[in-house]
């Protein structure tokens, strides 16, 4: 049996590695488009900080690691698979068959039709290339303009401050991280920010870019500002890689949609990470949840498909942990509530702690916290667990941060 993995990034990996442990005979090709070994997108912004060298974002550090487990590599780019053949072709005319087919591609950052917006001087931060270009520009002193305040947008803001440069970030939404944060929550780390000196500008977009009389460039907002700076960085979202699949019977909303054992529309065809859309915890419906935990996840649940041995995701669970400058804050499932459910709000800005639990009857179903790092998985384990909370509910209702005394009586309740 001989598998393709399209993709290298932690899905890929632990695809193949998974695969090697259920399928020890099969042949195993994991393919990459990037001249360096698999590495995580996550550990760029460390890089930036000058924490790590390149080799720090490798996703398996021991030399001979891939070819020890008898993992074939090739660099290369999908550009077309014929799934009547069982063939993919890749970007130098090469071709591949396969028995099975995983597709781990990932994403790629968005870049808005802005004009202007292909000059030299705006990067986006997403590939060790971008972030090569990103530390040649961002010198001490340096006046960098950040379009752009999602996670993406968020995790990096603090790299760029340490390298000294002088910040502001633009957001469209009326607060930071307005997809996984409620309003009293991104509007408090937003708070945050401006107090450790980035600028942050919410309401308002780029809507053009030129090269600067007296400045690389001068970058005019949506609000009539025009702001000089040395370095634009795009952080406005990424979309799947799902071009190749173009002609194809695999069936392609937003990103490529999965069924429980992550298998696509086409027999002997996966997807997993970024590039999949699968079902939802809750409510069943297809979701991308381009986290790395759901990647993982996804990946093994893939892998053992696909060595013939049966395997089964509970549902993707929005998840995001986001570190803004020192600011600690998460988000779980349904963490906006959902039609006719209950939720509880509790905000202690002065010392950093915010914290709202949606319900649908009686269980969780989602939460948004800051500062509450500590207990944190709790409230994750309540959720993926879809624990019934009887009684508890009220309890929560009237004091949302006894929320570990609610799981532990609930796991007693489960003994």
């Amino acid at each position: 049996m001989k598998h393709i993995i399209l993709g290298n990034g932690p899905a890929g990996v632990v695809a193949a590695e998974t695969l090697r442990r259920a399928a020890p005979g099969d042949d195993i090709l994991l393919v990459g488009n990037e001249a360096a070994p698999p590495y995580s997108r996550m550990a760029i912004p460390y890089l930036l900080e000058g924490n790590i060298d390149e080799s720090g974002t490798y996703l398996r550090k021991a030399e001979g690691h891939f070819d020890n487990l008898c993992i074939r590599q090739r660099r290369g780019r999908a550009v077309a698979v014929n799934a009547e053949k069982r063939t993919v072709l890749f970007d130098d005319g090469h071709f591949e068959d396969y028995d099975r087919l995983l597709i781990a591609t990932g994403s790629h950052p968005v870049r808005p039709p802005i004009p202007g917006i292909d000059l030299p001087q705006v990067q986006t931060c997403w590939t060790l290339d971008d972030a090569r270009g990103i530390a040649a520009l961002a010198k001490p002193g340096s006046r960098v303009l950040q379009l752009g305040a999602g996670f993406i947008g968020c995790i990096i803001m603090e790299s760029l401050v340490k390298r000294g440069v002088q910040l502001t970030v633009v957001e469209m939404g009326d607060r930071m991280v307005p997809r996984m944060m409620t309003p009293e929550a991104g509007t408090m780390i937003k708070r945050w920010v401006e107090k450790q000196g980035v600028r942050v500008v919410t309401k308002a977009g780029v809507e053009r870019i030129e090269n600067g009389e007296k400045s690389p460039l001068t970058v005019t907002l949506s609000t009539g500002e025009q702001l000089d700076c040395d370095l634009l960085i795009v952080a406005a979202g990424v979309a799947p890689n799902v071009a190749f699949l173009e002609g194809t019977a695999v069936h392609v909303a937003k990103g490529i949609l999965v069924d429980d054992t992550m298998q696509t529309s086409v027999p002997g065809i996966y997807a997993a990470g970024d590039v999949a859309e699968a079902p939802d915890l809750f409510s069943g419906r297809h979701l991308v949840a381009a986290i790395q935990p759901n990647a993982a996840d996804q990946a093994r649940v893939a892998a053992l498909n696909m060595a013939g041995q049966p395997a089964r995701m509970k549902g993707v669970l929005a998840i995001n942990v986001l570190d803004s400058m020192g600011m600690i804050s998460s988000s779980f499932g349904e963490w906006q509530g959902v039609p006719g459910g209950d939720g509880v709000e509790l905000a202690d800005e002065a010392n950093g702690r915010y914290l709202s639990l949606q319900f649908e009857g009686d269980v969780l179903v989602g939460a948004t916290a800051i500062g509450l790092t500590q207990h944190v998985g709790v409230l994750r384990g309540l959720i993926q667990g879809r624990t019934r909370l009887g009684a508890w509910k009220e309890k929560l209702l009237e004091t949302p941060h006894r929320f570990v005394e609610a799981y532990l009586a609930s796991q007693q309740v489960v003994r």
